[in-house]
């Protein structure tokens, strides 16, 4: 069933929201100090490409610096990324089929927003960090 959903969502919104992500994080690694934050994107933009079978978990090891780097974040592309997935969040609720797509919209929303100090786990191993 993952994968079913996977591949719908690919279609609709997953690949253009893949898109943006790589966009974002090739324009952030023009700068050294930048790099970190392209990393982040690449790696939100896979999760954003087959969202299905996936979740997020906070990392306990990220201390202070992913803090203030979430911050930098926010003002330099998170506020835009998590934008489009409120844009498609909402087109896809329009119809009954494309509510649940809708809804892993606005589940990628806080990983858009402040993706430093989590982790993209497969589900059957939410608690699992590398």
């Amino acid at each position: 069933m993952k994968t079913i959903l996977n591949v719908i969502w690919l279609i609709l919104s997953g690949f253009w929201l893949f898109l943006g992500y790589l966009l974002a994080g090739i324009i952030l690694c023009i700068t050294i100090i930048g790099i970190p934050f392209g990393i982040a994107a690449f790696r939100i933009g896979l999760y954003a490409l087959w969202p299905f079978g996936y979740t997020t978990v906070e990392r306990h090891d990220a201390g202070a610096p992913s803090c203030v780097g979430n911050v930098l974040w926010l003002v330099l592309a998170g506020w835009w990324l998590a934008l489009a997935h409120v844009v498609t969040g909402i087109a896809m609720c329009i119809t009954i089929i494309g509510i649940p797509f809708g809804i892993a919209n606005f589940k990628l929303i806080p990983i858009s927003l402040f993706p430093l100090g989590r982790e993209v786990v497969p589900t059957d191993q939410p608690f699992a960090t590398r």
